[in-house]
C-alpha cells in the first residue's frame, strides 16, 4: 500500500513521460508506472540507430522533455536525463492489471501485487503491444515477425516488409542499408503512402532508385510458404523468394483492458478509439487518455498532450492546444464566430463522416482540410472538372445539376465528390450551393487517412458512394430507401488486372458495380475470345443472370487493377420486384447488350477476319494500360508519314524538350501507341511528389508546376515510362533568325551536341518532364495540331472502341 497521489500515469512513452515531467515540474504528487525495466518501451524497441523524426514541423513542442530529430539512442539518453532533472517518480516492473474506484479514489493493482491510490489517472499505454496480424494463408509460419530490433540480425536474406506506414518504411530502410547483400521488398496495398511521413517516403523512394529496395504498390501477400511468398499484384499472382517477412500492419488499442475500467469507445470496430473530451477525459470521470491510445501516434503530439493533460488536471482552464492558432486560421473567414473547439464540435455533430472521429483526431484532420462559406447559387465545381477531394456539408445544402433545369438536393450532414475520391474519374455533375452553406473540403490524403483510421467514416463514404452510383445507373427510378437492403448486403472486392470475375457458361446471379478501374467483356466465338465492350468505373454488369436465370453469356475480366462492389442476386431481385419501372429499364439494357452480342456473332460468320481484327485491336489497347487513361495519344500508321512534326511541335511548345517519343511504344495492325502521358484516372506520378507540384488542370491534364526538386519519384512510379529526368537546354535563337542565317539547331528538340556546346562544362539540375496536354496553349495539344495527315489523335477510354471499329470497317 502506498500514499495516495494526485495523478498516476500508466505508461512511460513520450506522452506518459511528458505528463510525469510536467507533474514533477509543478510539484504535484505523482507516480509513473512502467511495466518494463526502462522508459519509453515503444521507442526503446525501435531498431538500433533508427532516425526519429520530429514531425509535424509546423507544430510547436510543449513539454518539459527535450525532443528534436535524432537517433533513437540519443533521444532515449536525453529522456533518461530529463526524467531525473524533472524529478519524475517512476516505478519500473509495474505492469498494471486492474483499475477500480472513482475520481478522487482510484485503486491501481499491478502484476506483482502492489496497490497504488490516485485521485486521477492518465492512461498513456499506447497500442504497440497489440499489433495487427497477417491474415493470408500461411500467416502463422515462424519466419513472420512483427518488429525489427536490430538490422544487424539480418544478413544475406530475402526480406519482405508488409505495410507501408512509417514503421514499415523505416524497417525496410534499416535492413537494406545495414546489409547491402539483403534483398528487400516493401509491399503497399494501395497506390498512396497516406499513413507515412513525407520524409520517410522520400527516403524510401531514393533507396528504391539506388536499388536498395524494391517498392511494390497495389500488391499484397496471398500465400506464405517456407522460403517463398506469393503476391497478388495488379497484373496477377507472382511468386518471389522470401526468407523473412516483417509485418508492420499497425496496431490497435488493448480494448479489453481499457473497457474493464469502464471506458467507452467511439464504436464497435477493432480500430476504434476511446471517447474523449477536448481535455482528454474519458467517459470515466478522472481517467484521462493520451498518446497513441487516443488516436495520435506522432511523438510531438503525444508529448504536447502529456504536458497539456497535467495542466488541465492542475486546474489550468486557459490553456489552449499547440495547434490552436493554425486551426483558428482555417475557421477565420466563416460568418459565424465560434472558438476552435466550438467549430470542431459543430462539425462532428453535423457531418456524418465525422461522427466517430474523436476531438483529438478531428484537430489533425482539419489541419489538412479547408472550410469555406458559399452563398446560394455559388458553384463548388463544374461537371467534367478533375478533382479528388471530398466535400462535407456542415450547414445548408448542395444541389446537383442532373439535367437542364433539373437539380437534386444533397442534405446537410452528407457528402459529395466521393466519385473523384474513389474512382479518379472527372466530376460527374455540376454542384452548387442550394442555400447559404458551409462546406468542408477534405483533401484526398486527409480523406484516405480518415477512412483508414475511422472505420465508421469509411462505412459512411462507401455506402453513400454505392447509393449514388446505383441511383445514377437507374436514372432516378429508385430511392435511397429502396436501395437499403441491397447496400446492406454489398461487399467490396479488389481485383488485379487480368483477373476473371465472370466466366462465360457458369451459373451465377451476383451483380457487380465498378467502383474504380475498368473491365473488358469477351465472348467465346469459334473457340476464340472476342472483345465485346469496355466498362469504365461507374458501370455495372452481371444483371443478365438475375433477369434470365441463365448461365453467364460472356466473360468479364479486369482491364486494370479495380475495385468492385458485389451485390447479391437475391437482394437485387427483390429491389427490381419492388420497382417495376426499374425492372423494365434494366430489361431494356439487357436486350440492348444481347443485341450487340448477336451482332458480333453474326458478323463473325461472314466477316471473321474483320471481327478478329476488331477484337484483337481492342485487346491490344487494354493491354497497353489505356484502360486507366483519360486522354491518350494514338497514331494511325497508315496515315503517318514519319515527318516527326508532332515531336518538333511538342519541343517548340515546351522550352525545347519534347514530351513524346513517336517511334517508341507498341503497334498493333496500324494503330500505334507512342510514349506519351496517358493522364491516368489515378495518376501514379502523383502518388508521391514531395514538393506537391503535380496536379490536375481544369481540362483533366496532369501537369507539373514549377518547384520540381528532381527526386525522380514520379518517373519511377509511372508504369508506362512516359516521364524522364532532363535539364532544360539553353534558349534557342528565334525562328526568323534561324530561317535567315541558319544559326541554331532549328525546330524541335536541340541535339545533345548543340546543347553541350552551349552549356560547356555546366551541369544544370535535372527536373521531371512529361506531357501536360499543352496546358494554357490556344488550340489544344501541339502534337495533334502539327500532324499534316491527321494521323495523330487524342482520345478518352470511351472513344477507344470507336477507333477499333474504324479498323474493323477499314478491313
Amino acid at each position: 500500500m502506498t500514499e495516495p497521489v494526485k495523478v498516476a500515469i500508466i505508461g512511460s512513452g513520450p506522452a506518459g513521460l511528458s505528463a510525469a515531467s510536467r507533474a514533477g515540474q509543478l510539484g504535484l504528487s505523482h507516480v509513473l508506472l512502467e511495466k518494463t525495466d526502462h522508459l519509453s518501451d515503444t521507442i526503446f524497441k525501435y531498431q538500433k540507430g533508427k532516425r526519429v523524426l520530429a514531425t509535424p514541423e509546423r507544430l510547436d513542442l510543449r513539454s518539459d522533455c527535450r525532443f528534436a530529430e535524432g537517433a533513437r539512442e540519443y533521444i532515449l539518453g536525453n529522456w533518461d536525463e530529463d526524467a531525473v532533472n524533472n524529478k519524475v517518480n517512476v516505478v519500473k516492473h509495474a505492469e498494471v492489471t486492474a483499475v477500480t474506484g472513482q475520481k478522487g479514489a482510484f485503486e491501481i493493482k499491478t502484476a506483482k501485487g502492489d496497490v497504488y491510490h490516485a485521485e486521477t489517472i492518465v492512461l498513456a499505454i499506447g497500442t504497440q503491444g497489440n499489433p495487427n496480424r497477417m491474415r493470408c494463408e500461411g500467416a502463422d509460419l515462424p519466419h513472420i515477425i512483427y518488429q525489427v530490433d536490430d538490422p544487424e540480425d539480418f544478413k544475406d536474406k530475402h526480406i519482405t516488409v508488409v505495410g507501408s506506414g512509417d514503421a514499415g518504411i523505416e524497417n525496410a530502410l534499416g535492413v537494406a542499408e545495414e546489409a547491402l547483400e539483403n534483398t528487400v521488398t516493401i509491399l503497399n496495398r494501395s497506390k498512396d503512402f497516406a499513413r507515412a511521413k513525407a520524409k520517410n517516403v522520400s527516403d524510401m523512394m531514393e533507396a528504391g532508385e539506388n536499388g536498395l529496395i524494391s517498392i511494390r504498390t497495389e500488391t499484397q501477400p496471398k500465400l506464405v510458404e517456407p522460403g517463398w511468398l506469393t503476391l497478388e499484384t495488379p497484373t496477377g499472382d507472382e511468386k518471389i523468394p522470401c526468407d523473412v517477412i516483417v509485418a508492420r500492419l499497425g496496431s490497435v488499442a488493448p480494448r479489453g483492458f481499457v473497457e474493464s475500467m469502464g471506458i467507452e469507445f467511439t464504436g464497435p470496430d477493432r480500430e476504434a478509439f476511446p471517447k474523449l473530451s477536448p481535455t482528454f477525459e474519458s467517459t470515466v470521470p478522472g481517467i484521462f487518455v493520451i498518446g497513441a491510445l487516443a488516436g495520435y501516434p506522432l511523438i510531438k503530439h503525444c508529448m504536447n498532450q502529456g504536458y497539456d493533460v497535467v495542466e488541465f488536471i492542475n486546474g489550468n482552464k486557459n490553456l489552449t492546444p499547440a495547434d490552436e492558432k493554425d486551426l483558428a486560421a482555417i475557421f477565420a473567414n466563416l460568418p459565424q464566430k465560434k472558438s476552435v473547439s466550438e467549430w470542431l464540435d459543430y462539425l462532428r455533430e453535423r457531418v456524418r463522416i465525422f461522427a466517430d472521429v474523436s476531438p483529438l483526431q478531428m484537430r489533425e484532420f482539419m489541419l489538412d482540410s479547408k472550410v469555406a462559406y458559399y452563398r446560394k447559387g455559388d458553384v463548388v465545381f463544374e461537371k467534367g472538372e478533375p478533382g479528388s477531394s471530398l466535400f462535407a456539408i456542415a450547414d445548408g445544402h448542395a444541389e446537383v445539376e442532373v439535367g437542364p433545369g433539373i437539380t437534386v438536393p444533397i442534405e446537410q450532414g452528407s457528402i459529395f465528390g466521393e466519385v473523384g475520391l474513389i474512382s479518379g474519374r472527372k466530376r460527374g455533375a455540376t454542384i452548387r450551393a442550394g442555400a447559404d452553406s458551409i462546406f468542408v473540403e477534405v483533401s484526398r490524403t486527409a480523406a484516405l487517412k480518415l477512412m483508414a483510421a475511422v472505420p465508421g467514416a469509411k462505412r459512411v463514404i462507401n455506402r453513400i458512394s454505392l447509393e449514388r452510383q446505383l441511383l445514377q445507373i437507374f436514372k432516378g427510378g429508385l430511392t435511397v430507401e429502396d436501395l437499403a437492403p441491397v447496400v446492406d448486403a454489398a461487399e467490396v472486392e479488389r481485383v488485379p488486372a487480368g483477373k476473371v470475375v465472370l466466366t462465360e457458361g457458369e451459373q451465377g446471379d451476383d451483380v457487380y458495380v465498378i467502383r474504380s478501374g475498368s473491365m473488358v467483356v469477351e465472348k467465346d466465338i469459334g473457340g476464340k475470345p472476342i472483345f465485346l465492350r469496355y466498362l469504365p468505373a461507374g458501370s455495372f454488369f452481371g444483371e443478365m443472370g438475375v433477369l434470365s436465370g441463365q448461365p453467364r453469356n460472356a466473360t468479364v475480366k479486369a482491364a486494370v487493377g479495380a475495385e468492385l462492389i458485389k451485390l447479391t442476386g437475391e437482394s437485387f431481385r427483390r429491389m427490381l420486384a419492388a420497382r417495376p419501372q426499374v425492372r423494365e429499364a434494366t430489361e431494356a439494357a439487357v436486350a440492348e447488350r444481347a443485341q450487340m452480342n448477336n451482332f458480333i456473332e453474326s458478323r463473325k460468320a461472314t466477316y471473321s477476319s474483320a471481327v478478329d481484327l476488331y477484337s484483337d485491336t481492342a485487346s491490344f489497347i487494354m493491354k497497353e494500360g489505356l484502360g486507366e487513361a483519360t486522354d491518350a495519344l494514338l497514331i494511325d500508321e497508315n496515315l503517318c508519314v514519319g515527318c516527326d512534326n508532332c515531336e518538333k511541335a511538342c519541343a517548340d511548345s515546351h522550352e525545347g524538350l519534347s514530351r513524346l517519343d513517336r517511334e517508341a511504344g507498341k503497334t498493333f495492325a496500324h494503330l500505334h501507341v507512342p510514349t506519351s502521358c496517358r493522364h491516368c484516372e489515378h495518376p501514379h506520378c502523383m502518388a508521391d511528389c514531395p514538393p506537391n507540384v503535380i496536379h490536375r488542370g481544369p481540362d483533366g491534364e496532369v501537369f507539373m508546376e514549377p518547384g520540381c526538386i528532381g527526386c525522380g519519384n514520379c518517373m519511377r512510379n509511372c508504369p508506362y515510362g512516359v516521364i524522364r529526368m532532363e535539364a532544360a537546354p539553353p534558349p534557342k535563337p528565334g525562328l526568323l533568325r534561324w530561317l535567315l542565317t541558319g544559326f541554331g539547331p532549328g525546330p524541335g528538340e536541340p541535339s545533345p551536341k548543340w546543347t553541350k556546346k552551349q552549356l560547356g562544362d555546366e551541369k544544370p539540375k535535372k527536373i521531371a518532364v512529361k506531357c501536360d496536354m499543352c496546358k494554357g496553349i490556344a488550340g489544344g495539344p501541339a502534337c495533334v495540331r502539327a500532324c499534316p495527315t491527321g494521323a495523330a489523335i487524342r482520345v478518352s477510354p470511351e472513344e477507344f472502341l470507336s477507333i477499333a471499329r474504324l479498323q474493323e470497317d477499314a478491313g
